[in-house]
């Protein structure tokens, strides 16, 4: 009796497997489609209140495509509930460490929104030495350059604004480089 490679696939990947594989595809799908009615998976409303500021100031939509156009909020969320479900823990303890130096810092403030954009920025440096902070802004570069598949990118602005064109396949020359090979 031989196996073909998907037999082999069939039997090395559960069912429920498939069924998340596919969950997450529809998700990521939806949010891209339809990005104001996407639902949070991990984030509640005020964390993504919060996220949304942190990650728009540190990719702003000043010379070009930011945070907020690609969707970062929405690809962080669905990173915490997929391929990074490990880091959500450090969201929630990261999420109290903010609100602890925002409360100190500004006592009458309810959460990062309403902050002034000057009071915004005194917020992130606040913790901008932390973990918390590396992780939120490699989270928010991996969403403005990921496959938009993934929640972010959306519109593809992050490739669109780095000159990345999405093609299925190259042939030489594949840049400046080898231009003049032929």
């Amino acid at each position: 009796m031989s196996f073909s490679r998907r037999d082999w696939l069939r039997g090395t990947i559960g069912s429920a497997a498939w069924a998340a594989i596919a969950a997450a595809q529809e998700h990521a799908r939806q949010s891209i489609q339809q990005p104001n009615t996407a639902q949070f998976g991990f984030l509640d409303a005020s964390a993504a209140a919060d996220l949304t500021v942190i990650t728009e100031l540190i990719l702003p939509s000043d010379d070009g495509p930011g945070a907020k156009e690609a969707g970062i909020v929405f690809f962080i969320d669905r990173a915490l509930t997929t391929f990074d479900s490990d880091q959500q823990e450090s969201y929630r303890t990261g999420f109290l460490e903010l609100n602890r130096n925002r409360t100190k810092l500004f006592r009458e403030s309810k959460d990062a929104a309403s902050l002034s954009h000057e009071q915004q920025i005194e917020l992130l440096q606040s913790f901008e030495k932390s973990d918390f902070f590396e992780l939120i802004r490699t989270h928010t570069v991996l969403g403005f350059l990921g496959n938009p598949s993934y929640g972010g990118n959306r519109g593809m602005v992050g490739w669109k604004y780095i000159g990345f064109e999405n093609r299925m396949s190259w042939r030489p020359p594949f840049g400046y480089y080898d231009a003049e090979v032929k």
